[in-house]
């Protein structure tokens, strides 16, 4: 019985990892299509997303039910609970990496992002997805250094962010209110996804130690590394 309740933790990791994976590919593809002006690509994204929310609700559903099967405590309960956590996490990822697929499908078939700022938008759109992937890394390795270093490794999205915000209050802005808009839209979408790939990696600090990411420093960088 034991055996099989191990099972079914584990198996609930594994989704988690899927889901992972799942936003990370859709934020990279949901890119692609908003600077391509890709409306195939954008439609396969906003369909895409379902298979994201059904496996939160599988998995949702099979962590309650080990809660009132097993009645789990201490380690085991922090497991459970922490996993439902970054489900949703990764739920609302699936979702922000729709919105970039709704602009494009919007706009089409022109494109939402003056030629000027493609270069920031695809930046953003790369280090969201690297986010995400090492975010995966973190649940399935564990790594508390590694989860760690998301939240800096998030600054390089902050930064781009406020890149963006200086386009549109230069003065030589000349897109229109429409396009800001939209660029506004989607620097926050962004930023937005990589804060929850940073909440992942913290939810797994506090799974494996019990305390918050926050009262942790990370670990000095080897030297030579």
């Amino acid at each position: 019985m034991r055996d099989a309740y191990h099972e079914e933790l584990d198996s609930i990791g594994e989704g988690l990892v899927e889901m992972a994976r799942l936003v990370g590919s859709a934020i990279g593809r949901a890119t692609t299509a908003i600077l391509d002006a890709d409306l195939k690509l954008a439609e396969h994204v906003i369909a895409g997303d379902e298979k994201v929310d059904d496996l939160q609700r599988d998995l949702e559903a099979r962590a309650i039910a080990l809660l009132a099967r097993q009645q789990p405590v201490a380690t085991d309960l922090r497991i459970v609970v922490t996993s439902l956590r970054m489900s949703a996490d990764l739920e609302r990822s699936g979702d922000l990496a729709q919105h970039v697929a709704k602009l494009a499908r919007l706009r089409f078939p022109e494109t939402a992002v003056p030629r000027d700022l493609h270069a920031t938008i695809l930046e953003m759109g790369q280090l969201a997805q690297r986010l995400m992937a090492k975010a995966a890394e973190v649940i399935i390795t564990k790594d508390v250094d590694l989860a760690l270093q998301l939240e800096q490794d998030d600054d390089a999205m902050d930064l781009l962010h406020r890149t963006l915000f200086q386009h549109l209050m230069d003065d030589r802005w000349k897109h229109g209110i429409e396009t800001a808009v939209d660029v506004t839209l989607l620097g926050r979408y962004y930023e937005r996804f990589a804060d929850h790939a940073v909440s992942v990696a913290k939810r797994v600090v506090y799974l494996v130690t019990g305390e918050h990411a926050d009262e942790i420093a990370p670990a000095a960088p080897v030297e030579g590394a």
